[in-house]
Order: C-alpha cells, then structure tokens, then sequence
C-alpha cells in the first residue's frame, strides 16, 4: 500500500508517539535532562534513553553527558535541524488534518 502526498509529508521519525512528546516538552526549553524529561513524559528510563539515541543520532537534539555534584547528568538540546523538522512536522499534520471533512 502507497502513502497518500499528504501522510508522505509526516516525518515519521518525529511522529512516533514517545519522541514527538519528548520532543515537544524539549522545545519548550532551551536545554532538559534526563530527570526533566523523564518526569514529564512519563516514559521508562529504557524507552527515553533508546529514544533520545535515535534523535541524537538523526541530529535532531544534542547531548551534553557531564558530572553535577559528582552525579553524572545528561543534558538534550533541540538542534536547529530539530526545530526545523518539528516546524515542518507541525505543518505537515495541519496541512493533512484541514483535509479532514467537517462534520
């Protein structure tokens, strides 16, 4: 099955469900740690940390591992790639969501 012109326009990397929301709360921020994010949204440390690799490595947040207190800390940052690709993926499920019928 081929994808509509519409859907194909959906960053499926950003659209999974566990990165769109840790990518939402990031972008309110100018940087988050892992504690942040993970009490925000409300995902395992498992699934964050797997999530988070796969943004890192898609170059759509930073990652800054440093020692706070001699407590090691990781810090997310939205890249200017990544706030690109959230535009774009916002704009996407407008333009897809107007074809929607009223009613």
């Amino acid at each position: 099955m081929s994808q509509s012109p519409a859907t194909e326009e959906i960053d499926r990397l950003l659209h999974e469900p566990a990165r769109l929301r840790a990518l939402v709360h990031l972008a309110a921020v100018t940087k988050a740690d892992f504690t942040w994010l993970l009490n925000r949204t409300g995902l395992t440390r498992g699934n964050l940390s797997v999530q988070m690799s796969k943004l890192a490595e898609a170059g759509i947040v930073d990652v800054e591992k440093r020692f706070n207190n001699n407590r090691p800390q990781t810090l997310y940052r939205l890249t200017s790639k990544g706030r690109k690709a959230l535009k774009g993926y916002k704009q996407g499920m407008l333009n897809l969501l107007e074809k929607l019928p009223d009613g």
